[in-house]
């Protein structure tokens, strides 16, 4: 008995500390849990004492609700029960009010015990730990961090913005120049002009790249459609010339998605939350300087770890580090950006964090060119602030952890990749024969980085 004594003790402890919807009944009464694996969920539970529907064990046994509260009732009155019959009544749901003397006594025969019933100051007590865990769960949860309404409209904003500005089926890629992966030869080189000659004479191209995406710039700025790019087809029959446009293949494919990819950029960066409040001239330089870290940004979307590649839709589209290779661009590019890539990815961000982010790049004061720092920043450390809020009441631990100061530490990864970015471009851009492959708005945006 003593065995017994100490380990109702202990749970009788435990007990305070149990949830439970009806004060009433946790504070009057005590209830164990099953048995492990003694009892199949999935198996109706049946009442020991009259056959009804068990809610859990109470006192020790199996029993539904009613025969609970009777032994309780019964023990607490300390009632003396005689049977009207001959003592041995079968109890059921329907008869069970008929002999009470019975009902008890079937009750002692499973195991209910007078024991397990709780002191009218131990319900007390109870109630008031229940009262004092639900006070405190509502203290918790008035202290923890919340989205405010201007900040969850922001998000929204944000994410509708994305929405609308990144096709995750990527349909678009099939009006651009075809991608041609290629080693070497002239015919190859030969065969990419004329394709290319085609496409811009379909009415494609000015589907893709159409003047809206730039209502934003003054009309002295604006730089020329994609459809006007003139190509020359005159036959260079130089073995100098056919290695160099068969090396750059990818060239013309890539100018064309980065182009498309500028044009995104621009779409959501005018609903950005506090964009349009700047100058025109302000807006121009926040998006040259940010256009391609917010391009990579967004290609973290399609970046697949398995193989370290983008993958936008069908294998036509599906690229490797050497398919940017041969776009003119080298290792000291590419190595870091891929190892950015998987950095980012690893953070597995939510769509709403992505999307700040995004904002946040583009909104840096520190920009070259911006006149009005002061109000930039003041929409960046409210979009910061939006992000941090995120993070603490939304993103669960373990990744929730530093995840803040991680995506800004790729902030200043990007501004790495946007100057070797930047010296690459320079390169391709002083050659003729890979510059005039270029679309207008690459020119336009990425030519302030020509000295």
């Amino acid at each position: 008995m003593s065995q017994l004594q100490s380990s109702w003790e202990t749970h009788r402890q435990d007990m305070a500390y149990l949830p439970d919807p009806d004060m009433e009944t946790v504070a009057a009464s005590t209830s164990l849990p099953d048995p492990a694996g003694e009892f199949d969920r999935n198996v109706p539970r049946i009442c020991g004492v009259c056959g009804d529907r068990a809610t859990g064990f109470h006192f020790n046994a199996m029993t539904c609700e009613g025969c609970k509260g009777f032994f309780r009732r019964s023990m607490k009155r300390k009632a003396m029960f005689t049977c009207p019959f001959n003592g041995d009544c079968k109890i059921t749901k329907d008869n069970r009010r008929h002999c009470q003397a019975c009902r008890l006594k079937r009750c002692v025969d499973i195991g209910m015990m007078k024991e397990f019933i709780l002191t009218d100051e131990e319900v007390q007590r109870k109630r008031e730990m229940i009262l004092k865990r639900k006070e405190e769960e509502a203290l918790k949860e008035s202290l923890k961090p919340k989205l405010s309404e201007e900040q969850q409209k922001v998000i929204d904003i944000l994410l509708e913005a994305h929405h609308k500005t990144y096709d995750p089926t990527y349909s678009d890629f099939t009006k651009f120049r075809p991608p041609v992966r290629s080693r070497s030869g002239s015919r190859v080189a030969a065969r990419s002009s004329s394709m290319l000659t085609q496409d811009f004479s379909s009415e494609d191209s000015t589907d893709a790249f159409g003047s809206d995406a730039f209502s934003t710039f003054p009309e002295s700025v604006e730089p020329p459609m994609f459809s006007s790019l003139v190509l020359s087809e005159e036959n260079d029959e130089s073995s100098s010339m056919n290695i160099e446009f068969s090396h750059l293949s990818m060239l013309p494919h890539l100018a064309d998605l980065v182009s498309y990819s500028i044009q995104k950029v621009i779409g959501f960066a005018k609903m950005i939350p506090g964009f349009r409040d700047l100058t025109a001239e302000d807006q121009i330089a926040l998006l040259k300087s940010s256009a391609i870290e917010v391009i990579m940004l967004r290609s973290n979307q399609s970046f697949t770890l398995e193989d370290m590649s983008w993958t936008c839709g069908s294998t036509d589209f599906k690229y490797k580090v050497s398919d940017v290779t041969q776009a003119g661009h080298s290792m000291d590019l590419l190595e870091p950006l891929v190892k950015f890539q998987v950095g980012l990815k690893k953070l597995n961000l939510h769509e709403e964090e992505h999307v700040l982010l995004m904002a946040i790049c583009i909104l840096s004061p520190d920009r070259p060119g911006v006149q009005d720092t002061s109000l930039v920043e003041a929409i960046q450390d409210r979009l910061s602030d939006t992000l941090q809020t995120y993070i603490r009441c939304r993103h669960p631990p373990p990744g929730s952890r530093l995840l803040y100061a991680k995506m800004i530490q790729k902030l200043a990864d990007l501004r790495s990749l946007n100057e070797e970015h930047s010296k690459q471009y320079r390169c391709l851009s002083f050659q003729p024969e890979h510059s005039m492959q270029l679309t207008p708005l690459v020119l336009e945006v990425f030519g302030n980085e020509i000295s």
